[in-house]
């Protein structure tokens, strides 16, 4: 399951995947990282908590190849991701029917 929230607030978690209220605790082997967000940590973005075994996917990994020459490796909080939220939906989704939709 990935869980998806608005990082500007406002509730934007979509009904099939909001995760109980939680919004600040991460599931236990997921990842958080947040795309659209234009680069800085102002207004915008969507937080995304990830599968960790999703992370070894081709697509995934070459956005975050993407993140690491943007962002560098260094980068301090959640994982930024250097793309519109949508598309990193898209990828996430495909990833996830790809894998056969395990859970962890």
């Amino acid at each position: 399951m990935v869980y998806w929230r608005s990082k500007s607030g406002g509730g934007g978690a979509s009904p099939s995947r909001a995760n109980g209220g939680e919004d600040d605790q991460v599931p236990r082997g997921h990842v958080p990282m947040v795309a659209g967000c234009g680069g800085g940590d102002g207004d915008g973005g969507e937080r995304v908590m990830v599968p960790v075994r999703l992370l070894g996917d081709p697509c995934i990994a070459e956005l975050l190849d993407m993140a690491a020459q943007q962002y560098g490796y260094g980068q301090p909080g959640v994982l930024r991701v250097p793309c519109d939220a949508g598309h990193f939906r898209r990828v996430v989704e495909r990833a996830l029917r790809k894998d056969g939709g395990r859970s962890a």
